[in-house]
């Protein structure tokens, strides 16, 4: 056997098997942070456990130097390792580009499908509005995580800072465990 087809049994086992032990998401914790306060700042940002079923998190920032025509965006996963490493993504895109044409960057439109159905940054630039994520729920979250593209099971940060005129005005970490 050539050892290029090892590699692809090998990589298929794995795949596998981190489908068999990525079960569940939980928001452990948010954290957002304005850079830039006369730029802009969140009004709110938090996580809320209705029951032991649902938990969904909200946020909203306020912008004050509306509009906004020049916007990047920093994704990066990262994993807990005795403090959190760097784990498979970490991208910088040009959001307004990418949201023109979102098949142009495949790890961007999944990043930014774990909270665009719950959000109002859905269109390309410019931004003349506050920005917000309303309730979004853990169990959407957990779709991505587990189904469309599964992870490990370990405690998960998810990084993402914002740039505007290629100034970072602002940052928003969101913890996470798969259990």
């Amino acid at each position: 056997m050539s050892s290029t087809y090892i590699l692809l049994v090998e990589l298929m086992l794995f795949l596998y098997l981190v489908r068999e032990t990525a079960s569940k998401v939980e928001f452990t914790n948010v954290k957002c942070t304005s850079l830039d306060k006369e730029f802009d700042d969140f009004e709110y940002c938090y996580l809320k456990s209705v029951n032991r079923s649902y938990k969904y998190l909200s946020l909203k920032v306020n912008l004050y130097k509306v509009p906004i025509t020049k916007v990047k965006v920093n994704f990066a996963l990262l994993k807990r390792f005795s403090g959190y490493k760097p784990f498979l993504y970490n991208i910088t895109v040009d959001a307004c580009k990418v949201l023109k044409n979102p098949k142009s960057n495949p790890v961007f439109v999944f990043f930014h499908g774990l909270f665009s159905d719950h959000s109002n940054m859905n269109q390309s630039c410019p931004f003349d509005h506050d920005l917000l994520v309303d309730k979004l729920p853990v169990s959407f979250v957990n779709r991505h995580f587990t189904q469309v593209l599964p992870f490990p099971e370990g405690e998960y940060l998810f990084q993402s800072n914002w740039f505007a005129y290629n100034v970072n005005r602002a940052q928003v970490n969101v913890y996470f465990t798969l259990s």
